[in-house]
């Protein structure tokens, strides 16, 4: 632990969050609780972890993919939405916790330096960290647009976020794709972003316009031959193979050392 300026002992982040997920625990206190002073942190506005945003690492934030404006809406389908809620969830009630009893552990066993479980716990936690932050921020900018709301005029004719768009390329293959947010993208179920550039270029296209595709590869021109509102499935959220909540705490061997 080091001293700041006046010599007062200074947290990392990680000793921060820890030390008051341990004590609130002791006290009895609502995880929910103990998530949103994690979150806050993150965010560089609770005290606890000495330095604010200016202590976050690197690899706490997300650039966004080429394709996705930096500072866009995010759009994004009920469905959808829920996934995310869902990952959330369980990272705070669930798989953070069961690191930090891992974490907490390793600690205790003496020298840290050659500690392997303390070592992969730590970096485990400041991967959770990054992805509860980058999750919190997407669902708080979220514009839930639902495919199944009745819609009249141009807006059930012409393709916009939500649509299920069947077209045909130069060569007669057809091809149906769904529109779905940035946090959506299926290619094995045929949902794409709606600003990628297959997403961009059937934006606002209706049935028999003819438009451009601008792909890497080069130019392709396509044919819409139907726009249709529909219910767009989107794969739940499901408990990632070897998460630490899937086990059952700290192993017999590990407490027996």
């Amino acid at each position: 632990m080091a001293e700041g300026p006046r010599g007062a002992a200074v947290r990392t982040p990680e000793q921060a969050t820890r030390a008051v997920i341990l004590r609130s625990t002791c006290l009895g206190r609502d995880f929910f609780d103990i998530a949103g002073r994690i979150i806050r942190r993150l965010r560089g506005k609770d005290p606890i972890g000495g330095g604010g945003e200016r202590s976050m690492r690197k690899g706490f934030t997300r650039r966004p993919p080429a394709d996705e404006p930096a500072a866009s809406k995010n759009y994004i389908t009920p469905a959808g939405l829920q996934r995310l809620k869902d990952e959330l969830r369980f990272l705070l009630t669930r798989e953070r916790p069961a690191v930090t009893e891992v974490v907490a552990w390793a600690a205790s066993n003496g020298d840290r330096s050659e500690n392997a479980d303390y070592q992969y716990g730590k970096r485990r936690l400041r991967q959770i960290d990054g992805r509860i932050r980058f999750l919190t921020k997407r669902i708080e900018a979220a514009e839930v647009v639902d495919p199944e709301k009745p819609r009249s005029g141009q807006a059930a004719t012409k393709a916009f976020f939500g649509a299920t768009v069947r077209y045909a390329n130069a060569a007669g293959a057809e091809r149906a794709v769904s529109i779905v947010g940035t946090d959506e993208v299926d290619l094995g179920r045929n949902h794409v972003s709606w600003v990628s550039p297959l997403g961009r270029a059937l934006m606002k296209a209706a049935a028999g316009d003819s438009v451009v595709l601008q792909a890497p590869a080069g130019s392709e021109y396509l044919t819409v031959l139907e726009v249709r509102y529909e219910r767009i499935e989107v794969e739940p959220f499901r408990e990632p193979p070897g998460a630490e909540a899937s086990g059952k705490g700290i192993p017999k061997q590990r407490q027996s050392r």
